[in-house]
C-alpha cells in the first residue's frame, strides 16, 4: 500500500519530522526516503520543499541553529554577568543533549558560506557577545573568547555524547566548574 499524500505539509512540519529522526537513529539516518516513510508521503514530494538531500540536511542545520538559539536567547533573558554565561551554557550543553542529532545537523552545514546558515550562526554568536559585554571585552577580543566559549561547550558535549566522561562525578558541577574557570580567565 502506497502513503497517502498530505496536503499542505509545512516546512517547519517536515524539519520536526527530520530532526526527530536525527535524534533518534543518527544524522546518517536522515534521508528523503526515510523522512517521507515517517510522513506518510512520496520521496519525490519532498522535492517541493529540498533540492536533495544535501539541501534537506542545510535547513536541518538552520533548523536546528535557530532552535539552539532560541533555547540560549530564552535562558538569558533577565539575567547577567556569570549567571548569564552560565544559563546559556547549561541551555547549549541541554540541548545537545536532548538533540543529538539536530545538534550534529548544526556541525554538518554542507555550506558554511551560505548567507542562510551564516545568519542563523550569527544570531548565536551575537547572544554570546552581548551576554559577555559585563566583562569588558570588545571587538575582537570579545569574538576570541565567544570562540572560546563555543569550544568549552562542544567538546563537553562531544565527550558527554560519545561516553568520555566515566567517573561518577556530577556532569553539570563540572560543566558550572569549567565555565568558572573560563569567566575567572575573562575576567582578568
Amino acid at each position: 500500500m502506497s502513503p497517502r499524500p498530505k496536503i499542505g505539509l509545512k516546512l517547519t512540519t517536515i524539519l520536526d519530522e527530520a530532526g526527530e529522526i536525527a535524534d533518534q537513529h543518527g544524522i546518517d539516518e536522515v534521508t528523503l526516503a526515510n523522512l517521507a516513510k515517517k510522513l506518510g508521503i512520496r520521496p519525490p514530494s519532498l522535492y517541493n520543499h529540498f533540492n536533495g538531500l544535501p539541501d534537506l540536511r542545510k535547513k536541518l542545520a538552520i533548523y536546528g541553529l535557530n532552535r539552539l538559539y532560541e533555547i540560549m536567547a530564552e535562558a538569558a533573558a533577565g539575567v547577567s554577568g556569570t549567571e548569564a554565561v552560565l544559563v546559556i551554557s547549561k541551555a547549549y550543553v541541554n540541548f545537545a543533549r536532548n538533540h543529538p542529532g539536530i545538534y550534529e545537523a548544526t556541525l554538518m552545514a554542507p555550506d558554511p558560506e551560505d548567507e542562510a546558515v551564516q545568519l542563523a550562526g550569527a544570531k548565536i554568536v551575537d547572544l554570546s557577545v552581548c551576554v559577555l559585554h559585563d566583562f569588558n571585552l570588545e571587538g575582537e577580543r570579545a569574538l576570541h573568547a565567544v570562540r572560546g566559549l563555543r569550544s568549552i561547550l562542544h567538546g563537553f558535549s562531544a565527550l558527554e555524547q560519545k561516553g568520555g566522561f566515566k567517573l561518577t562525578l556530577d556532569l553539570d558541577e563540572s560543566l558550572e566548574f569549567i565555565i568558572e574557570a573560563f569567566i575567572a580567565g575573562i575576567s582578568k
